[in-house]
């Protein structure tokens, strides 16, 4: 029987896998000491290009470790940074799996088997978000490209209606994630059809406001398509009021786009699903569960109320595909939406989710709110906290000392540039009602009561003048 020259044997497998192993088990073990920052310097021997002769794997996997911890380690419970994404070892060994039978998914009747298994992924997605049958969706790179197929399918119903492009006006707030702008730039928008909406004192879209808006561009002669609320927003983590939105989107025909990238995980606990009412009524919704799923970066989600607005905005065909049989039973996730070519995703979600069971998720989201209330109480003790959490993001500032306006935001930069300096945990900031402000995500799996105080005992020190 021949074999590809590129193809090992059951030995070569077994001496590659058992290496393979080794790296990851170290790897894991290392994690709860290993400092949250690596060297950032780039040795020359990284930059090599590939021989012509056969290498060896112990040889190319010390290359790979090296290259690795030259890193923020994002994995470590110390990391509070952004958005904690820890990547579950079950979602690893499920991504080992896709890739090595490598089939093909943009086209269902490719691999029938395996779009069931991510089609039920996603429809228990929907189930879980409250919407409605016929809803679905794909999965995608992660929630930016997702925003990208939503936004386009809100556009192509405007037109499609008689809409001009040029006369297109959507809506957001400064919290809204970038990527909203970047997708409508890509869709053939320009920054003035993007209405940046006013938030109340707490941060969130005014619903009344959003209203006066709406209002104005049609009194103006324009054709607002597009309302998009936030389920957790990057800076603050605040969540907009979503049943006002949904209300204010149907009153006037609205496309009512939920950004739930971070926020859409917490709708498996209940207090994550009182804070997220009203996201059931969205046309579409974005979630990351690189995110709050705690998966292995590349892995968002697109879910929408009716996949046939999907369909009209992407779908496409050719001669060359005449052969494939299409039976509409089971979806062609390249026709909903930019990808034809596509990796399987949809066991990354679904292995981990059978795996340990729901259950472990709810359970370890319910503690992430708990710790994040945890650490919101002790910084209060010390720290100026402009906000209570929505979740699990949390503000906060050095106190003033008498300190104003650059000399403030000099002193809060010098002080992330210290905590950070240690390697003991990792944070990032932002900017909040034009001050800069520290930000701390509280949302790794791996993070624990006693990560938690080690950093809240290290902010005390560092607010207070005492880092080692």
């Amino acid at each position: 029987m021949l074999r590809s020259d590129l193809d090992p044997d059951r030995d070569d497998v077994a001496k590659t896998m058992a290496a393979a192993s080794s790296f990851v088990s170290d790897f894991l073990d290392s994690l709860p000491h290993a400092p949250v920052s690596g060297p950032d310097v780039v040795p020359s021997g990284l930059h090599a290009p590939p021989g012509e002769q056969p290498g060896e794997f112990d040889a190319l996997l010390a290359t790979v470790s090296d290259a690795a911890a030259r890193a923020v380690e994002t994995a470590s419970g110390h990391y509070f940074a952004y958005f904690p994404s820890g990547g579950l070892f079950s979602s690893a060994v499920a991504e080992l799996l896709a890739q090595t039978v490598n089939r093909f998914t943009g086209v269902s009747a490719m691999a029938p088997g395996l779009v069931a298994l991510e089609r039920s992924v996603l429809r228990w997605l929907c189930d879980e978000f409250g919407l409605p049958a016929g809803s679905g969706g794909l999965l995608t790179s992660g929630a930016s490209t997702a925003t990208l197929s939503a936004l386009v399918a809100a556009r192509e119903r405007a037109v499609r209606a008689g809409a001009p492009l040029e006369k297109l006006t959507l809506y957001v707030t400064t919290h809204t994630h970038h990527c909203v702008a970047k997708a409508a730039r890509i869709a053939g928008l320009n920054p003035g059809q993007i209405r940046t909406v006013p938030t109340t004192a707490e941060h969130r879209m005014d619903p009344e406001a959003a209203r006066e808006a709406v209002a104005a561009d049609r009194a103006a002669g324009n054709r607002p398509f597009l309302l998009v609320g936030t389920a957790g927003a990057t800076s603050t983590g605040t969540v907009d009021p979503l049943p006002e939105l949904a209300r204010l989107a149907a009153d006037e025909q609205l496309w009512f786009h939920v950004d739930a990238a971070y926020g859409g995980g917490f709708v498996l606990t209940d207090r994550g699903r009182h804070i997220l009412r009203g996201i059931e009524r969205a046309d579409s919704l974005t979630l990351d569960p690189h995110k709050s799923l705690f998966l292995q970066y590349g892995t968002g989600a697109l879910l929408v109320r009716d996949t046939e607005a999907l369909r009209a905005a992407h779908a496409a065909t050719a001669d060359y595909l005449q052969d494939v049989d299409d039976d509409g039973t089971a979806p062609d996730f390249a026709d909903l939406g930019v990808e034809l070519t596509r990796d399987f995703r949809g066991l990354r979600l679904w292995l981990p989710l059978h795996l340990h069971g729901v259950a472990a998720f709810r359970a370890a989201l319910d503690d992430k709110l708990d710790l994040a209330a945890h650490a919101d109480r002790r910084l209060r003790e010390f720290a100026d906290v402009p906000l209570r959490p929505d979740l699990t993001v949390l503000n906060f500032r050095a106190p003033g000392g008498g300190a104003t306006g650059q000399a403030r935001d000099e002193a809060n930069r010098a002080l992330l540039a210290r905590l950070n300096a240690t390697g003991r945990i990792f944070l990032s900031s932002t900017r909040l009602d034009g001050r800069n402000t520290l930000r701390m995500c509280v949302l790794s799996h791996r993070t624990g009561r006693a990560h938690v105080d080690d950093a809240v005992e290290l902010i005390r020190n560092g607010i207070e003048g005492r880092l080692p």
